[in-house]
């Protein structure tokens, strides 16, 4: 089995991280299932996150009575001290635990740091915070501390603060040049860095090619999982790794081609829609019908998905939450295009 370490926090994890977010569209018994599962096999590493409506409650009750036997990572993204502590507290408790390996600030705006930056009122607000953080960890609640975030100033001034052990931020074979500078100056700063979006978002099928690109730094992805098929997708790589060929080059470059620029990574830090638009979804439909058989996608529910676009109030609510800056409603326009076009010819 392949591990990484994470940088000063001295956390030693494997390569196959089981990422729990998609285990909250699953029911009890089967995310249960499914952890312990995955446990056996190996990934010992599972992150999750208060925002991530049950997951950590069935976490909690598929890791209890084995909590030495795993590395667990979850994250607030409360912007208050009170609501700091109300999610430290309510994810001890539904982890069944007395403390959390690896907590982190969850994607927010801004950067959490003493001494903070901008103006006084977010400048206290940053610095609460981050005492917040440090007194969890002096009561032993919290052991390293991370933050996570998908916007590329947050995430370097998190590496330039040295305030953190650990990033987690978006990493996969279609990331840019400036995506590939944030890793080499986080392990630089001796910080472990944690790949979420190792698939991004799904659009990458190819999960040997995704998995051999990325050993290729000392990074640790995390691989949601809500499937057995997935599950034994990534279990059987844990004592046979994948390696690059050229073979998987030639599908990276392919990809590269096909995907590379202004696409939706599917975060969903732009809904909810004021009118109901499932924008993580409808915003890649155009690279849907690229890659998978028309008969998935263009059926009578996903008309009604995509005719929900012509109700876009051009509110701008979306733009303004989208942490890549994606001009979202123009992109809705031009998925719903692509997919009438597609349509229209069947």
């Amino acid at each position: 089995m392949q591990k990484v370490r994470l940088g000063r926090s001295g956390l030693v994890v494997p390569r196959n991280g089981f990422g729990a977010l998609p285990i909250q569209r699953i029911p009890m018994e089967d995310a249960v299932w499914l952890i312990r599962r995955a446990l056996d096999g190996g990934m010992y590493y599972f992150d999750t996150a208060r925002f991530y409506t049950d997951s950590e409650e069935k976490l909690g009750v598929a890791l209890e009575g084995r909590r030495h036997d795993v590395i667990i990572s979850t994250k607030t993204g409360a912007t208050t001290v009170e609501g700091f502590w109300k999610d430290l507290e309510t994810s001890l408790r539904l982890l069944k635990t007395d403390y959390i390996d690896l907590y982190q600030f969850h994607n927010l705006p801004f950067c959490p740091r003493v001494p903070a930056a901008g103006n006084d009122k977010e400048a206290e607000q940053s610095v609460r915070l981050y005492e917040a953080m440090l007194e969890a960890q002096r009561q032993g609640k919290v052991l390293h501390i991370g933050i996570t975030n998908h916007r590329q100033r947050v995430a370097i001034e998190a590496i330039e603060s040295g305030l953190y052990e650990t990033l987690q931020y978006p990493f996969s074979y279609l990331a840019t040049e400036a995506d590939i500078n944030i890793v080499e100056r986080c392990l630089k700063a001796g910080m472990g860095f944690i790949c979420m979006k190792g698939l991004s978002g799904g659009l990458i099928t190819h999960s040997a090619a995704a998995y051999a690109w990325l050993a290729q730094y000392e990074v640790a992805p995390i691989w949601g999982i809500q499937k057995e098929s997935e599950l034994d997708e990534w279990l059987s790589y844990q004592n046979n790794p994948p390696v690059l060929t050229d073979e998987m080059r030639a599908q990276i470059e392919k990809d590269r081609r096909e995907l590379c620029g202004e696409f939706c990574r599917g975060c969903g830090y732009c809904q909810p829609c004021t009118v109901g638009i499932q924008i993580q979804d409808c915003n890649r439909m155009s690279l849907f019908l690229q890659r998978a058989p028309h008969s998935v996608y263009v059926t009578e529910e996903w008309r009604k998905e995509m005719d929900k676009i012509d109700l876009c109030l051009n509110c701008d609510l979306c733009k303004s939450r989208c942490p890549y800056g994606l001009d979202i409603p123009n992109l809705l326009v031009k998925n719903k295009a692509d997919f009438d076009r597609v349509w229209n010819c069947l």
